[in-house]
């Protein structure tokens, strides 16, 4: 699995019209979506059947390049840290499953 991937929700993304209008924010499930995409990718035949522990530290922007930190706990469970910079935004673990 490749250590860390970005994404980035672009400012005219179809969530960020209503959350919040004057002061966009990405909502936390939009982020915890290309997150979780980008860790399906990483381990093909895996799916997310829980997520566990999901904490937003920090909005994320429109535009903000999110980068994330994927970290195998065991083979069915994973932790993952997305960050703005230096800036940690997000954290969450998720157990797996093997895809039938």
């Amino acid at each position: 699995m490749r250590p860390d991937q970005q994404f980035t929700i672009e400012r005219d993304h179809p969530s960020i019209a209503g959350h919040f209008p004057g002061k966009p924010i990405v909502p936390g499930a939009v982020i915890l979506d290309r997150a979780i995409a980008l860790l399906m990718r990483n381990l093909p035949g895996k799916r997310v059947v829980i997520l566990r522990e999901v904490k937003f530290l920090s909005p994320v922007l429109p535009g903000d390049a999110v980068t994330i930190e994927f970290t195998e706990k065991m083979p069915d469970c994973v932790s993952f840290i997305g960050s703005v910079g230096h800036r940690q935004v997000f954290r969450a673990r998720a157990d797996l499953d093997v895809v039938s």
